[in-house]
């Protein structure tokens, strides 16, 4: 059986992975899912929380694992598992980009995808007013995210969302062949994605090449939309050697 530990996107906290959880470790798994800093229920201020902040705060989670984990991160949780990748390939068997940003050493998020084009939820996004966050107007949550999901996961998700600290997705990954080019990379592409378009998927993992590509025929969150699925391919890539 694996561990998995499982890094959530821009906006969201650990509420997201709720139904996937239950069914990997109904398959004998263990899942590791946190709040990063600033997000789901975790207090700490928007402006403490960098990328630095929460590649260590992953790290330390990972260090206290027995054994090397699979590493998944969702949308702007890409940039969060590469950083991790490259302080410790030891400590992971396979990183897992789901529809994620899966950026070149020195590039930052949003100025990669920006190079991409741009997507429907960019309309949506509005700055706070000191400048420390992002959030998304009511109005682009279900389209953007959840365009496959029901309407009780839409109200969930538009009660639990919290503003995305601005810092993290303009500072720049640094990564390195020796460390994060060690580690195999799967994709898990989402076909039906409006927030990272599936061309800008597809970009990013023919730059960055990776071990597999799995498609899924979903909306941005197929943690919601299609969490058996979700399940099934990532233990596919635990059998992976």
């Amino acid at each position: 059986m694996s561990t998995f530990v499982l890094v959530h996107g821009a906006w969201h906290g650990a509420w997201c992975w709720q139904k996937l959880v239950p069914i990997l470790e109904a398959h004998g798994h263990r899942v590791v899912a946190p709040d990063l800093a600033g997000l789901g229920r975790d207090q700490t201020p928007l402006g403490e929380a960098t990328l630095e902040r929460w590649t260590t705060d992953v790290c330390q989670l990972i260090d206290a694992e027995h054994d090397p984990v699979i590493l998944v991160g969702h949308s702007r949780g890409g940039l969060v598992i590469s950083q991790v990748a490259e302080r410790r390939p030891e400590k992971i068997r396979a990183l897992v980009y789901l529809t994620a940003m899966l950026v070149k050493d020195g590039e930052a998020g949003r100025e990669a995808l920006g190079a991409l084009g741009h997507t429907p939820l960019q309309d949506y996004i509005t700055p706070g007013a000191d400048g420390t966050s992002l959030s998304v107007r009511d109005a682009g949550v279900g389209p953007s995210f959840y365009g496959m999901c029901s309407d009780e996961d839409i109200a969930l998700a538009k009660r639990l969302l919290r503003p995305e600290p601005a810092q993290p997705s303009i500072t720049p990954i640094r990564v390195s062949d020796e460390n994060f080019g060690s580690v195999p990379r799967v994709y898990i592409e989402c076909l039906r994605d409006q927030a990272i378009l599936p061309s800008m998927q597809r970009a990013m993992y023919t730059a960055t090449p990776c071990r597999r590509i799995i498609s899924m025929d979903t909306d941005h969150s197929p943690f919601f939309s299609a969490p058996a699925e979700l399940a099934r391919h990532l233990e596919e890539v635990s059998s992976l050697r």
